[in-house]
């Protein structure tokens, strides 16, 4: 088998730093990124990672047929109920959280665990999830998609109720899963913004 060269440039362009990741987070990634209890930080490490904002910018484009994400969120936030044609897992780098699921969209969750640091959950394709910082502090959480191209459909699917939560602040998504911006949509995103920057400092 020959070998091929990597240089060091190579290898240095494959390196993201904290200070990096922190400041490229987007605070409306998904439309229940604007509802209570949901708002958060996003971040895109490797690849397309999921979303349905097409602001984020992912650190790593080289094909690694994976992707990864982060998330910060302040206490009691996190993710509305939705799910994924794909596995996805997660690890806590920070606090604690809860994971919650089930298989019907619309009734009550099935199960659900606390996980913290150092711990990972992987969560099965069309299972339906939540998750929120159960912490008195923002936290951090790391996640590992499986490979997946965006915007060729829906993605994620979310619960009916989220959906009408999210079109009653005018946040939707079409159906190549793009989000369909309102007209108050830049002014919403910087007061956003605004609301979590503090979390960036930490």
């Amino acid at each position: 088998m020959r070998k091929k060269t990597i240089t060091n440039e190579e290898m240095l362009a494959r390196v993201v730093r904290f200070d990096q990741i922190k400041s490229r987070g987007v605070p409306l990634m998904f439309i229940d990124s604007i509802l209570p209890g949901h708002q958060r930080m996003n971040f895109a490490l490797i690849g397309d990672t999921a979303s349905e904002n097409p602001e984020y910018q992912p650190f790593l484009t080289q094909p690694h047929r994976f992707q990864i994400g982060m998330v910060l969120a302040p206490p009691g936030n996190g993710p509305a109920y939705h799910t994924h044609d794909y596995i996805e897992a997660f690890m806590p780098l920070t606090g604690q959280w809860r994971f919650y699921w089930g298989n019907d969209p619309e009734g009550p969750p099935e199960g659900e665990t606390v996980i913290g640091q150092w711990d990972l959950i992987s969560l099965p394709p069309r299972l339906w999830r939540g998750f929120e910082n159960i912490s008195s502090e923002d936290a951090w959480l790391l996640g590992i998609l499986e490979e997946h191209d965006v915007f060729t459909s829906k993605d994620p699917y979310w619960s009916q109720v989220v959906i009408e939560q999210a079109r009653q602040y005018g946040f939707e998504a079409d159906q190549s899963g793009r989000m369909v911006r309102p007209a108050h949509y830049a002014q919403t995103n910087e007061q956003m913004r605004a609301k979590l920057l503090h979390m960036d400092e930490g």
